[in-house]
């Protein structure tokens, strides 16, 4: 198999399967996704801890895009990830239509993982989404 780069820092690509990883402040809990030299909520600088973020949650908010970048295809749907057990992330929802009918408030869903490019060594650039339960 191909050696596979996550191309965030936060997505995991390993034996337990992908996940997301936080920091978690040690003085007041708040979750980040990227790393931090302070908590963006308290401010303490005391410390983080890394936590694995739940694979499932619900869709709180969404927009779909119908104009992207060059190279990026459109329409697609953009949407804030209420995650079971605490957090939210911001991602795009996979795996179905790009249209208010297929894509709800409340709806359930779960990670999912993809190739994005290929380098010319073989090596594989993967992202996150999320996908309807």
């Amino acid at each position: 198999m191909a050696a596979q780069v996550p191309l965030v820092s936060y997505l995991v690509l390993d034996g337990a399967g992908p996940y997301l990883s936080a920091h978690v402040c040690t003085a007041c809990g708040a979750r980040s996704l990227e790393r931090r030299n302070a908590c963006p909520k308290c401010g303490s600088a005391a410390g983080f801890d890394k936590a694995r973020l739940a694979d499932t949650g619900v869709v709180t908010s969404f927009t779909i895009v119908q104009r992207a970048a060059p190279g990026v295809k459109a329409p697609f749907i953009s949407a804030t990830i209420a995650l079971d057990g605490g957090g939210a992330v911001t991602a795009n929802v996979v795996d179905t239509e790009p249209d208010p009918e297929h894509v709800t408030l409340g709806m359930p869903v779960t990670l999912t993982t993809f190739v994005v490019g290929t380098a010319d060594d073989g090596a594989e650039a993967v992202a996150f989404g999320y996908a309807p339960i």
